[in-house]
């Protein structure tokens, strides 16, 4: 049975400011303080495999965590952050057309057919959750350690309680009422009662305990 460490990339510049943020920005100096910390916590885990998005604040969080485990990380595009469309990338979120976009998007989220621009919708997100499950199945190992971002964490973890029948209001209860720090790790285990389907089940919710 499989068990999947799924950790947040630590603090980034976009994180503690004001802007929306692209692929390429990096750690806060509290964000590379976190993941000192978070490393520390996988000492005493048996983690088989890293798996990491290439995006540089997760790619510098696997990497810190991997000076502990000493493991090659694979990094792919399926850990990625929610793609936001391009044209906000770099403005301000108070920006008016930030503000604009953000209340257009949110106000068709459950219109699967629906989008502002080159950015990611449900679906597209759904989809990325099922493709990630399915190379997970594939792998011959057991404890998986995946650095990702919190959107699609949040993601990952309602389609793995949920499965193919996920819908858009169910995932919206997962986008804005679970929070996730910078750094907390989440923990999810396949269990198998009798005669019944693999299922996953949730151990651990957003631990950041070390964060303090």
């Amino acid at each position: 049975m499989k068990k999947l460490y799924l950790v947040r990339h630590g603090e980034s510049e976009g994180n503690a400011g004001l802007f929306k943020q692209d692929s390429t920005s990096p750690l806060s100096k509290n964000g590379e303080k976190q993941i000192e910390s978070v490393a520390e916590r996988f000492k005493n885990i048996s983690i088989d495999k890293i798996i990491a998005s290439p995006q540089v604040r997760a790619k510098r969080t696997a990497e810190a965590i991997d000076k502990i485990l000493n493991k090659s990380i694979e990094f792919s595009d399926l850990l990625i952050e929610r793609k936001i469309p391009s044209l906000l990338i770099g403005k301000l979120r108070n920006d008016p057309v930030c503000e604009e976009t953000d209340e257009q998007i949110y106000k068709h989220f459950h219109d699967t057919e629906w989008k502002h621009s080159d950015e990611e919708n449900f679906i597209d997100l759904k989809n990325r959750a099922i493709k990630l499950f399915k190379y997970v199945d594939t792998l011959k190992e057991e404890n998986i350690l995946l650095v990702t971002h919190g959107v699609f964490m949040k993601m990952v973890v309602a389609y793995a309680l949920l499965g193919e029948d996920l819908t858009s209001q169910e995932f919206w209860n997962f986008f804005i009422k679970l929070e996730m720090n910078n750094t907390g790790i989440t923990v999810l285990k396949q269990t198998q009662y009798k005669n019944e389907k693999i299922r996953w089940n949730i151990l651990t919710w957003n631990d950041h305990a070390h964060l303090g």
